[in-house]
């Protein structure tokens, strides 16, 4: 046990960290890893790997994130907003770079290779986006000279562009719905509500018109057009699943979905654990979410006010498309589950999410300036 009286930085950090945070963190890891073993084997016998390929690398990719997150989890909010900093320009170049240089798959240049090793940018570039963003909204009550929701209304023009040229329309509607959520927090009036909102419906219909994988994906959610192999099977296997699921390892409408260990893991999880196991993941990130925003209610500085609750919304968001596509309930979409689905990337860059929002939260000394005492001579007496 970590002794209250001892006053070592180990010490300080377990004493003032939302331990409710860490605990949901590591048990969504955890769950991340045992779904693996259901989800990912068949997918590497299809491709002509060993079984347990991919529930290898996800081992190994919790280590690093592991790493990160509780070295993050350090960081003062000073520190939170410098890594950040550092964070988004690096991530924004490699985003520029893989436009160019980058790997395409499926058509999208998403990634980068660097020293053999498949990066994608915009996965890193998301919680350093929000964090900035957190910061240049506080900044307008701070010093009303600087434009801090103009610089704010720029970064995220010049985030969504990069999206829309990979293309990445899931994750411009993540980045999107966030900065909004954000942007509304932070004071904005209703003229730049209603003028945002009209932009971002103009964005869409474009999309839908410019891009033909957009409108393919909105026409077969909508008139059920199109190739929809995935979420059929996808939505078969949740059925199947029942309230309690088939069993560990007896799934077998997983074998046949081509992406079991990533985008529709939460449909494997329905099949061999139940719909009951799937309400108990939904009441997890619910349980972020939720806790995130009360946190945030409950700041003085509106910095980590904003921070909290968009890294909050971040987890939240990404969680909710993910399983409504799963559900059906949303356009196809490739977005992984927060912790949960196969994805170096992804996983890495949710723990650097979770290692912000457990630096911020922590229970911090209120530092209040001593009030000056003037000594004055008293009335009638003369000073010597």
């Amino acid at each position: 046990m970590v002794s209250r009286v001892e006053r070592g930085p180990v010490a300080d950090w377990f004493w003032t960290i939302d331990r409710l945070f860490l605990a949901a963190f590591i048990g969504l890891m955890g769950i991340g890893l045992m779904l693996s073993f259901a989800a990912s084997p068949a997918v590497a016998e299809r491709l002509g790997l060993d079984s347990f390929h991919f529930v290898t690398r996800h081992g190994i990719f919790l280590i690093p994130a592991l790493v990160v997150m509780f070295a993050v989890s350090f960081l003062s909010p000073r520190q939170v907003r410098r890594m950040a900093l550092l964070l988004l320009a690096g991530s924004i170049l490699l985003m520029v770079l893989a436009l160019f240089f980058g790997v395409e798959i499926k058509g999208s240049r998403r990634w980068v290779s660097i020293l053999g090793i498949s990066i994608q940018p915009s996965e890193f570039m998301k919680p350093a986006f929000v964090v900035i963003c957190a910061w240049l909204f506080s900044e307008r009550s701070r010093h009303p000279e600087i434009p801090g929701n103009l610089f704010a209304i720029i970064l995220f023009g010049i985030v969504a562009a990069l999206l829309v040229a990979q293309p990445d329309f899931g994750q411009t509607m993540l980045t999107t719905a966030i900065w909004g959520g954000m942007f509304f927090m932070a004071g904005m009036s209703w003229f730049w509500i209603v003028l945002l909102g009209g932009a971002a419906t103009a964005g869409a219909i474009s999309a839908y018109f410019m891009f033909p994988h957009v409108a393919e994906r909105i026409n077969g959610f909508l008139f059920g057009e199109g190739d929809s192999f995935q979420v059929d099977t996808a939505r078969e296997a949740i059925i199947r699943g029942d309230w309690f699921g088939q069993g560990p390892g007896e799934g077998t409408i997983k074998r046949i979905l081509p992406d079991s260990h990533t985008d529709f893991v939460f449909s494997v999880a329905a099949e061999e654990f139940g719909i009951v196991f799937c309400m108990v993941l939904v009441l997890l990130f619910a349980l972020l979410v939720i806790r995130g925003l009360v946190r945030a209610s409950r700041e003085q500085d509106d910095f980590t006010r904003l921070a909290v609750a968009g890294l909050s919304l971040l987890i939240g968001f990404q969680s909710f498309i993910n399983i409504g596509v799963n559900l059906e309930l949303l356009p196809a979409k490739g977005m992984t589950l927060p912790l949960i689905s196969y994805g170096g990337s992804s996983m890495v860059a949710v723990a650097i999410t979770a290692g912000f929002l457990l630096a911020l939260t922590r229970r911090r000394p209120e530092t209040r300036a001593k009030p000056r005492v003037m000594y004055r001579p008293l009335a009638g007496v003369a000073a010597e």
